[in-house]
């Protein structure tokens, strides 16, 4: 078991004080259950920072990279609802990636995540993926208390396309290239040591990475789902 498709966006942002209220209102009641209303999104995950350089980290699991590039959610992005408008305003410091999922491995899901964002050359992208997907994360996959092990790859053009909400929001995005996402299933202390101790350039990221890899550690906050067909009739 893996993640719940092919396609991805993941999201790290902070959150003025003044809006986080507001935030987890909207988030909670609003945001994520559109967004898994979208044809094609199945699963929405929030999780907050136990230590990270931002706070929050969104992942929205989609059938495939059509989903996240495609007219359904394109329209959504264009066509905030007044209480998005209002919310984004409050965010800070966005980094925000749509992806091709290009590993997934585990056994479920984990209430712990660690992710590493980073960037390869353009001319070790094949070897490092190659290098990844063959060695790197199946080892970590097969460790104790790890649920599962993501590398998610940036669609930096999709990514990078101006819509309504972006727009309202008070900053430009950064997009993350390359991400990897590890999911703990256990006590968040040996969880935080493993990852430290692994999760380094020379253990995990290589061969191709430039510029310092960014590490942060999170818990899940709240997760909404797609119902299943039929379900609730």
């Amino acid at each position: 078991m893996g993640l719940a498709g092919r396609g991805a966006v993941a999201i790290w942002h902070d959150i003025a004080p003044e809006g986080r209220e507001e935030f987890y209102a909207w988030h909670g009641l609003e945001h994520m259950p559109e967004r898994v209303a979208i044809p094609g999104f199945l699963r929405g995950r929030r999780y907050v920072a136990s230590a990270a350089d931002l706070e929050f980290f969104n992942l929205y699991e989609a059938r495939d990279h059509a989903t996240v590039t495609g007219p359904d959610y394109v329209a959504r992005l264009n066509a905030p609802t007044p209480w998005t408008l209002k919310a984004v305003k409050h965010f800070r410091s966005v980094a925000r990636s749509i992806c091709r999922v290009a590993v997934s491995l585990g056994h479920g899901e984990g209430g712990l995540v660690a992710t590493i964002r980073y960037d390869v050359e353009d001319a070790s992208a094949a070897a490092h993926l190659a290098a990844m997907r063959d060695r790197l994360l199946p080892g970590l996959a097969r460790r104790s208390g790890i649920a599962g092990v993501h590398l998610l790859v940036a669609d930096a053009e999709a990514s990078a396309v101006e819509n309504a909400e972006r727009k309202a929001r008070a900053e430009p995005n950064r997009i993350p290239r390359w991400i990897v996402v590890i999911e703990g299933w256990g006590d968040e202390a040996p969880f935080a040591t493993f990852c430290q101790d692994q999760l380094t350039l020379d253990q995990l990221l290589a061969p191709g990475v430039v510029g310092a890899p960014q590490l942060g550690h999170y818990r899940l906050q709240a997760m909404c789902q797609r119902p299943l067909a039929g379900e609730g009739t």
